[in-house]
């Protein structure tokens, strides 16, 4: 888990560095950045522990780990119990992984990651900080929960910056 007190800078999007909303647009911004060198992939499959990373598959383990998660947010919030997740995640690389990173895929990645973001940011600066940090059902506090979802960056990180 990263450790919730330490600085991160701010997003583009002017983010207090210190807010949890930070650790996810930061994230986001972070994984962008890299993507937008992916349209220069070779077609070859990275590496990474036991695993196998490609642009498309970097960009779906982020968004389906920004779904999980805000799922589980908004439903502990309601006072509901969280949905168990049925995703795949990055043990299997489906066919459309493996599929060329165009410009266009990049252009969706923007607006698909850019708006989970800004959804996350909404809702995160939106909570108090007790309901940050004293929050209702079971797992992390929500502060927690950000700065868990911040280490999505390890997928972008395993295909890494191709120009």
């Amino acid at each position: 888990m990263t450790d919730s007190t330490q600085t991160r800078p701010t997003p583009a999007d002017g983010t207090r560095a210190d807010a949890p909303s930070a650790a996810v647009t930061g994230m986001v911004d972070h994984v962008l950045a890299l993507a937008a060198t992916w349209t220069r992939w070779d077609g070859a499959p990275t590496h990474a522990d036991d695993r196998v990373y490609t642009p498309h598959k970097a960009v779906r383990r982020v968004a389906d780990h920004l779904i999980d998660h805000l799922a589980e947010l908004e439903a502990r919030l309601a006072g509901e119990q969280p949905q168990p997740d049925h995703w795949h995640a990055s043990l299997v690389t489906t066919p459309a992984d493996l599929a060329p990173f165009t410009p266009e895929d990049l252009d969706e990645a923007r607006s698909r990651l850019t708006r989970l973001a800004r959804i996350w940011a909404a809702r995160l600066d939106a909570l108090t900080d007790e309901q940050l940090d004293h929050s209702p059902g079971t797992g992390w506090s929500f502060r927690e929960l950000a700065h868990h979802v911040h280490e999505s960056v390890y997928y972008a990180d395993a295909v890494g910056d191709l120009s």
